[in-house]
């Protein structure tokens, strides 16, 4: 399995601090934001990971990183330029990703617990995707699952709902394997003019993908749904 660790974007929000270089370079605990993610998929075993850059002084991340051999990794770097959005991001690493599975970490997340499980499930499930949620506060801010009465199956993934109907987020950590490249095409831009990942995933139950199962996750139509800690 690979890892991908998203450092694009122009972090308006959390402007005056991305004045002067990225937003996963904010230190967070005396530790820039992106190294915690890069520990997270190496201590799940991930070291062939994959960076994409933004247009927002990337060489920084470059530098701060190196060629990851100093980590016990290997750092493949990919530049998507402006950003269109995070599936689009990731359709950029096509290439680097080949025909292996691979989890998609957002750069400026800190997950708690890790991201070992997920790349654990993704493994021993044969699953075409699996997606992280946990509950918030204000769901309009964020990208939402849709589950049904019983919690048992997804029924559609929402990026920023103005009239959210859960309140389950997408968190940054989630795992794919090439059907996402396969459904790409397809995708189409949304209100925001992006790319969004969780309408690849609504291509990804369109498609009908492999079923599996698991007595602690919810499984639907290829995806595995797992609930993770508090990020």
């Amino acid at each position: 399995m690979k890892g991908l660790v998203l450092s694009g974007g122009y972090g308006t929000r959390l402007r005056p601090l991305t004045h002067t270089g990225p937003k996963q370079l904010i230190p967070i605990a005396n530790k820039p934001n992106i190294l915690y993610c890069i520990e997270d998929l190496i201590d799940a075993g991930i070291t062939d990971i994959g960076i994409i850059l933004g247009n927002v002084m990337p060489e920084k991340v470059q530098e701060f990183l190196g060629d990851g051999s100093k980590f016990g990794a290997k750092f493949t770097y990919i530049v998507q330029g402006e950003p269109k959005g995070i599936a689009h991001a990731v359709n950029c690493a096509k290439e680097f990703m080949g025909k292996d599975p691979f989890i998609v970490y957002l750069g400026d997340n800190l997950l708690k617990n890790g991201i070992k499980a997920i790349s654990e499930k993704m493994t021993n499930e044969d699953a075409d995707c699996i997606i992280s949620l946990m509950p918030v506060k204000e769901p309009q801010r964020y990208g939402i699952a849709e589950l049904s009465e019983d919690g048992k199956s997804v029924l559609r993934t929402v990026e920023k709902p103005k009239e959210p109907k859960s309140n389950l987020a997408v968190i940054g950590a989630n795992v794919f394997n090439s059907n996402f490249f396969e459904v790409y095409p397809k995708l189409k831009p949304s209100w925001r003019n992006e790319m969004e990942v969780l309408d690849t995933i609504m291509l990804l139950l369109q498609e009908r993908c492999r079923l599996s199962s698991h007595d602690l996750v919810a499984v639907v139509k290829g995806l595995v749904i797992l609930w993770a800690g508090t990020p």
